[in-house]
Parts: C-alpha cells; sequence; structure tokens
C-alpha cells in the first residue's frame, strides 16, 4: 500500500504557484499538436488550418469544461454564486462538458473554412488521450477524484483527504482512458479510418465511455451529488450518452464506409 502526500504546487515563479494540473494541461496540448503535425494530418488544407483551430480548441475546452462542471456537477451552488464560475483555477472542470466545447469549436471553425468538422473531430480523437493520461496523473497528485475504500495491495491513502486506503482511481482512468485508448485508436488509425471521416471520433465516444462508467465504480461520486438513478454516478448516466451517442457516430459513417 501507498502514501500519496504530494504537493499539487509543482513550483514557484515569484509568487505565482505553477501547479499540476496546469502543467498537464500545458503538456498534453503541445504532445497533441505536434503529433497531429508531424505525423497524424495528411490532408494539406487541414494541416494549414490546424495552428488556427488549435487556438479556438483551447477557448472550446477551457469554456465548455467549466460550463459543463456548472451545468453536470453543482448547478445549485454556481446558480446562487455567479462570480464563482470565472473561478477556473480554484478546480472544476467537466470532461464531458470540454468534449462538448471541442465539437461545438469544431462545427464552427470547420464551417467558416469550407472543411468537414469530423476530419478535426478524428484528429482530435487520436491525441485526446494523451491529453487524459496528464490531466488524470495531475488528479492524483491533487488527492482529488480519488477512489473508493479498498484493501487491495496496490491501494492508496491520501494524506490529504483522510487516513483510508483507497483504490487510485485516477491511475485506473490514466491507465485505460489514457494509455490503453491512445493505443486502440492507433490501431484504427493505421487501418486507414481515417479516410472515413467521423468513424474514429465513434470509436473514442465508445471506448472512452466505457472506460469511465466501469471506472466510476471504484471512485467516489462528487460529494454534492452522491449516487443518482439506479445508483448511479453523474459520471456514468452521461457516459452512457455519449456511448449512444458513438454507437450511432459508427452507424451512419460505417454505412458511408461500405459504400464508398
Amino acid at each position: 500500500m501507498f502514501i500519496n502526500n504530494f504537493d499539487p504546487v509543482a513550483f514557484q515563479i515569484f509568487s505565482l504557484d505553477i501547479r499540476w494540473y496546469s502543467l498537464a494541461y500545458i503538456v498534453g496540448i503541445l504532445l497533441g499538436w505536434v503529433l497531429s503535425k508531424r505525423i497524424l494530418i495528411s490532408d494539406p488544407k487541414l494541416n494549414e488550418k490546424f495552428d488556427d483551430y488549435l487556438t479556438y480548441l483551447i477557448l472550446g475546452i477551457i469554456i465548455g469544461g467549466r460550463i459543463g462542471y456548472v451545468f453536470f456537477y453543482n448547478f445549485d451552488y454556481y446558480s446562487r454564486n455567479l462570480i464563482e464560475i470565472l473561478k477556473i483555477w480554484q478546480g472544476g472542470m467537466s470532461f464531458h462538458g470540454g468534449l462538448i466545447g471541442i465539437v461545438f469549436i469544431s462545427f464552427w471553425f470547420a464551417k467558416r473554412n469550407d472543411l468537414n468538422p469530423f476530419k478535426y473531430l478524428d484528429i482530435i480523437a487520436l491525441v485526446a488521450p494523451i491529453g487524459i493520461f496528464f490531466g488524470r496523473i495531475a488528479n492524483f497528485i491533487n488527492s482529488e477524484l480519488y477512489g473508493i475504500e479498498t484493501n487491495v495491495p496496490w491501494a492508496v491513502k491520501f494524506i490529504q483527504v483522510d487516513n483510508i486506503f483507497r483504490h487510485p482511481s485516477q491511475l485506473y482512468e490514466a491507465t485505460f482512458e489514457g494509455l490503453l485508448l491512445f493505443f486502440i485508436l492507433l490501431y484504427f488509425r493505421n487501418k486507414g479510418f481515417l479516410k472515413y471521416p467521423g468513424l474514429v471520433s465513434g470509436i473514442f465516444l465508445i471506448f472512452y465511455s466505457t472506460f469511465r462508467f466501469l471506472i466510476e465504480f471504484f471512485r467516489v461520486p462528487d460529494a454534492q451529488l452522491g449516487y443518482l438513478f439506479l445508483n448511479l454516478t453523474m459520471g456514468q448516466i452521461i457516459s452512457i450518452l455519449f456511448f449512444l451517442i458513438g454507437c450511432y457516430l459508427i452507424t451512419i459513417k460505417y454505412e458511408t464506409k461500405e459504400e464508398s
């Protein structure tokens, strides 16, 4: 069993705290950008516009992630404390909200530049697990989104939380939603699925939602929500919806693939 007593602050610049969570976002975006530009993108027009797209994408992730957290996880509190919504540095981001932000930005940017939005979304789907991996590692360092009590040999005691040994659910997510999902998507990319825009995005939604749904059984639900319908968490309920969207996307895009 292990003890987690990491400092969420990586280092300081004068009086400014640089936190591991911020670094995770930065590293994930930079690695995704480099991998996309140098390896994944083959369409010259897509490659030419990708830098501009990335700028808007970052805004979509941040704004969507924050609004998603407000509406999905803590609406009662933020509806009474509107100014708190702007205090992103205090924490509170939703992956699914960020994903919705990415979809909106992609469709808007693609329409503006006369491109297929799924070409952008497929590339982002391929590199998203990189950001998820670093983000979940940062969650582990921050002692947040921790797991339920357990006595498994790899249990972790989060000193900043309590003296209970828990599942390191953040590391489970980093492994499955990050590393494993990345290699699964690379497999389909190597099979030529990028030639049919939307297929890779659908595969991402299906596998991410499946992994997230299962791992949530080992994770403590958000304190302000607890367990909801059928004793499921909010994350599981939203994952079911995104899983169904992924199945629909795969169905219509695979039909296009078969017809071509």
